[in-house]
């Protein structure tokens, strides 16, 4: 008897995210991948992304594709990524819903919380403060994308779900000089300062802000573990007005001690120092995972073995790197 196999659309399946979650759907005999990459797709316009749907016969969605930046990209772009980001999503979950496609996994930030909020950071944080003003374009957007599948699933009782990732790192990151994030930044100045034999790597800020970081494999993993969870057991953790769940490791730790730890793994034998002059941004973002770890999972890749991972990437992979 053959198998019947659900047909999973992944957008986004060339980033970071998208990837690592091709890799974890791609072991499970009863899926049948759908991938499409920007030239085979236009993600922003509607036409395109409905003609897609009208075909592809898809049975679930995970939301992968993103405009997605550190600090310097966000200060320099914000209305490309407020922009960008909402036309993406909804053309995405707005075709999803009119060709039938019941489930769908939106992926967020947890840049979607208020600058000042009450750490550990749970889901009902979102919206009882200011947000962070480097990022909020993108963190609007992105709540946005929450609040489109909240309100497809009470309107039309559509099974649309968020998960919202702390800071995420890990193979086929993004390693622009100036657009990148933090981890991903500071590999490449640390393995360019041990090459070129520097005794010094300045670090922005202070060093004093802490961050919980996520191996994009573990985040992948999450979203399959939510997805698969039947319609009862996900609704008893989440609310019809608070519908996402934070991803993480519910440990954190300062921008100095990432610096350290990137330098031991990189072998960067010179001084460490902080500029300032630079902005730090949120002083802490951790998220509480009580609620992920309460639905069966929780992540197991440590930050150094991370690390080592993401670096392994970025040296066999340098000149694909550059070009992101």
């Amino acid at each position: 008897m053959t198998m019947e196999r659900k047909r999973i659309f992944v957008a986004g399946h060339r980033g970071m995210v998208g990837s690592a979650i091709v890799r974890q759907l791609a072991v499970h005999d009863d899926v049948e991948l759908i991938t499409r990459d920007r030239h085979e797709l236009d993600l922003m316009s509607q036409a395109a992304v409905d003609e897609f749907f009208s075909t592809a016969q898809v049975d679930e969605v995970y939301l992968a594709a993103a405009k997605v930046g550190g600090i310097h990209a966000n200060n320099n772009y914000p209305a490309d990524f407020i922009h960008d980001n909402l036309v993406m999503e909804a053309n995405i979950i707005g075709a999803a819903h009119r060709y039938g496609v019941q489930k769908l996994l939106f992926l967020g930030s947890s840049c979607i919380y208020p600058k000042f909020a009450e750490q550990p950071i749970r889901e009902d944080s979102l919206l009882t403060g200011e947000l962070e003003p480097t990022n909020e374009p993108y963190a609007i957007a992105k709540i946005a994308g929450i609040k489109l599948c909240e309100s497809f699933n009470r309107q039309h009782g559509r099974d649309y779900r968020s998960v919202m990732p702390t800071n995420l790192y890990g193979p086929h990151d993004n390693f622009h000089p100036e657009n990148s994030h933090v981890i991903p930044a500071l590999l490449r100045r640390f393995h360019g300062a041990k090459v070129n034999g520097d005794a010094e790597v300045s670090v922005w800020g202070s060093g004093k802000p802490m961050r919980e970081f996520l191996h994009v494999d573990d985040m992948a993993a999450a979203s399959v573990h939510v997805m698969e969870l039947d319609g009862s057991t996900y609704e008893a953790h989440t609310q019809p007005m608070l519908s996402h769940i934070n991803v993480g490791t519910g440990v954190d730790c300062t921008i100095r001690e990432l610096a350290e730890t990137i330098a031991r793994v990189v072998g960067f034998e010179g001084e460490v120092t902080f500029d300032t002059s630079k902005p730090d941004g949120t002083p802490r973002k951790l998220l509480d995972v009580s609620r992920l770890k309460n639905l069966g999972w929780q992540a197991s890749v440590s930050l150094e073995e991370g690390l080592r991972d993401a670096y392994d990437w970025y040296v066999n992979n340098v000149e694909q790197a550059r070009v992101f």
